[in-house]
């Protein structure tokens, strides 16, 4: 199994309903691919020397899946509260090395 990030963005179309998080964690959880997950705050970007690249702003939250493929993981879109309302959600592999 590869282990995927789904990271959500603040750019929906129509207001997410708090309420309708938990239905898609359960779901997810029945699929037996959730690995964890959490909204995010507010950050700071650092850089050793030099100016840091700008914060990415828009990200919300994240959720940690394992699937077979990213074609199984994007399955895990169906329901989504950010993807359902009209946003963006990216999923990224993440690389085990």
């Amino acid at each position: 199994m590869k282990h995927f990030i789904l990271l959500m963005h603040a750019d929906t179309l129509r207001p997410e309903r708090d309420e309708d998080w938990e239905p898609y964690i359960g779901r997810l959880i029945g699929m037996g691919c959730f690995q964890g997950g959490s909204s995010m705050g507010q950050g700071q970007a650092f850089r050793k020397e030099g100016d840091a690249a700008p914060l990415t702003r828009d990200l919300t939250g994240y959720i940690k899946i394992q699937a077979e493929s990213f074609e199984h993981a994007s399955a895990a879109l169906e329901g989504n509260p950010t993807y359902e309302a009209g946003g963006t959600v990216e999923i990224r592999e993440l690389v085990e090395g």
